[in-house]
């Protein structure tokens, strides 16, 4: 089953266990993937729910409910100042790498105004990403907010990356249920940021010894985090 092509499809869709086909998702299946009618794929809603499907021209049937699981056991959320360039990238991989939530920022060094059309483009690149990683859900991502606004946002642990200094390591913190994992743009946070976050009880951590790109950061923060959620839960199994 693992094998097979998946698809994003939203509730709208669906009536029943049939399935109707946006012309984009027809020529993706027929065209793209070279799939005929009687083909199986995967259907996936993006908020946890896959099915297996048959597909029949220009509809699809769901025919079973798969259960198995591939995403994180905490849920991450990405707060990154927005960097001049690469933000598709970064997009791309966290996702793969299992980010839940995306919030872009607009913080202090902040360069990049983006338009709406930006945040459209990075939900289908976050759509096209879980679909080819085999994730059951598709990470959500806000509209950019100012740096002091997203600072209120929830969750159990919250971390602030730093520059290199006396910040304690990410690999050796405690992480909740739901963790925020913050990180600047070229520049990184000014004094001012780091106070503020620190008054909203955000950690400073440290992510190595060496200066990382803007675009590699969150790449390796969030790679750091699941490689310690995923051990944890092996460890336990």
């Amino acid at each position: 089953m693992s094998q097979l092509q998946r698809l994003v499809i939203v509730e709208s869709q669906v009536k029943g266990s049939i399935v109707a086909l946006s012309s984009e998702q027809q020529h993706y299946l027929q065209r793209v993937l070279r799939l005929k009618n009687g083909d199986r794929f995967i259907a996936l809603d993006g908020k946890g729910q896959t099915w297996a499907a048959i597909l029949e021209s220009d509809q699809a049937t769901l025919i079973e409910s798969i259960h198995a699981s591939s995403e994180l056991t905490v849920s991450v959320t990405l707060m990154l100042a927005l960097p001049k360039t690469g933000f598709d990238d970064v997009v791309r991989q966290v996702t793969e790498l299992g980010v839940s939530c995306i919030v872009p920022v607009i913080s202090d060094r902040t360069l990049l105004n983006p338009s709406g059309n930006k945040l459209d483009r990075w939900r289908r690149i976050a759509q096209e990403a879980a679909e080819q990683s085999e994730r059951q859900i598709v990470p959500t991502i806000l509209e950019p907010l100012p740096f002091k606004t997203a600072l209120d946002l929830p969750a159990d642990s919250k971390f602030l990356c730093a520059e290199r200094g006396s910040s304690q390591h990410l690999l050796n913190c405690e992480l909740g249920k739901s963790v925020m994992i913050a990180i600047g743009c070229e520049g990184g946070w000014t004094a001012q940021e780091i106070e503020l976050a620190i008054a909203k009880q955000y950690q400073p951590v440290t992510l190595g010894k060496r200066i990382l790109r803007a675009v590699t950061a969150p790449v390796t923060a969030l790679s750091l985090i699941a490689g310690m959620v995923e051990s944890r839960a092996a460890s336990e199994d």
